[in-house]
């Protein structure tokens, strides 16, 4: 009985942390899910619309962060990091309120834990932008 208990902790402990990892990802995993929903609906089958999915997730990625990094006008930059970063804190929010839905009776409390889970996705999808985008320089 304890052992199914922490194996269900341990289940839930790990889908939350995946769930916040394709959340930080919305705007790439989106891409993603809809390039793959095209290929299997045109026929290329599960295995091909996989592959067109994960080639199109990594692209956005990729072109993402080049086009942060490359940018150098401050407007322009704030602008990608807004793309990348606005569907994360749309996914962070509602991630927050499919937690917190029934465990927070007062429904202000709920939007505040939600308005701050919604940041903090947000901040982190910017983060990891930001950290991918850097160059790391060594110190002599």
């Amino acid at each position: 009985m304890i052992a199914v208990m922490l194996m269900s902790v341990a289940l839930i402990a790990g889908l939350c942390v995946l769930a916040y990892t394709l959340a930080v990802y919305a705007l790439p995993f989106m891409l993603a899910v809809e390039a793959a929903r095209l290929a299997y609906a045109t026929g290329s089958g599960l295995i091909g619309a996989g592959l067109v999915g994960l080639v199109a997730g990594a692209t956005a990625y990729g072109l993402l962060a080049f086009a942060f990094a490359s940018l150098r006008s401050p407007v322009l930059r704030l602008i990608v990091a807004l793309v990348f970063a606005a569907p994360a804190a749309v996914a962070g929010y509602a991630l927050a309120h499919g937690v917190t839905c029934e465990a927070v009776p007062s429904e202000i409390w709920r939007q505040i834990f939600c308005i701050v889970g919604g940041g903090f996705v947000g901040a982190s999808a910017l983060l990891r932008l930001v950290a991918t985008a850097s160059p790391v320089h060594d110190r002599d």
